[in-house]
């Protein structure tokens, strides 16, 4: 009897979410704010999320304005959704893990509509001496992968090309040439 008082809160909620199983129907299936808010939370909680990408989920969900606000609100407030974090967070991953430059980090934060001031805070914090030397190892990894290629031209190009590609500014790339 319990369950069934459940389930009716669930079809009052007026909040539904459409899904495509394999078979390409959808089926429809009900949260309520809390429900959605948890959701959210543990979406959150599992890894960094911006403005952006939290509000591109809300909308899988259809939720009424006051509802959109209400769940906006207790993620902020309860420091579930942090944009400051989130961009320092993505700059030292993106560095780190990736490899990226400081351009393609840049674009990425853009994307997300991360503020102008905040990103280049973020990127403030990579150190100079590390990206420099993250650079190098970029260049002399290519440079090996290359080694059969006989045209130095072209060569220098691929380089040249490949580190452009991963973010590097073209500046400093030079620099390696010399």
């Amino acid at each position: 009897m319990i369950e069934k008082d459940h389930q009716s809160d669930r079809e009052n909620s007026g909040f539904k979410l459409d899904k495509k199983k394999k078979s390409n129907t959808t089926v429809s299936q009900s949260f309520t704010v809390n429900e959605i808010r948890d959701k959210l939370a543990k979406y959150c909680a599992y890894q960094d999320r911006c403005h952006w990408e939290v509000e591109n989920k809300m909308r899988e969900f259809n939720l009424i304005p006051e509802a959109y606000e209400e769940i906006l609100i207790y993620l902020i407030q309860n420091d579930f959704l942090n944009e400051d974090r989130f961009a320092r967070s993505f700059v030292r991953g993106k560095f780190n893990q990736k490899n990226w430059g400081r351009i393609k980090i840049r674009v990425e934060l853009k994307k997300r509509r991360i503020p102008s001031k905040m990103i280049e805070s973020a990127l403030g914090e990579i150190d100079e001496e590390d990206y420099f030397k993250t650079l190098q190892k970029l260049f002399e990894k290519k440079k090996e992968s290359l080694k059969n290629d006989r045209e130095s031209f072209k060569k220098k190009a691929k380089i040249r090309n490949y580190l452009l590609q991963k973010g590097f500014e073209s500046e400093i790339i030079a620099e390696l040439f010399r």
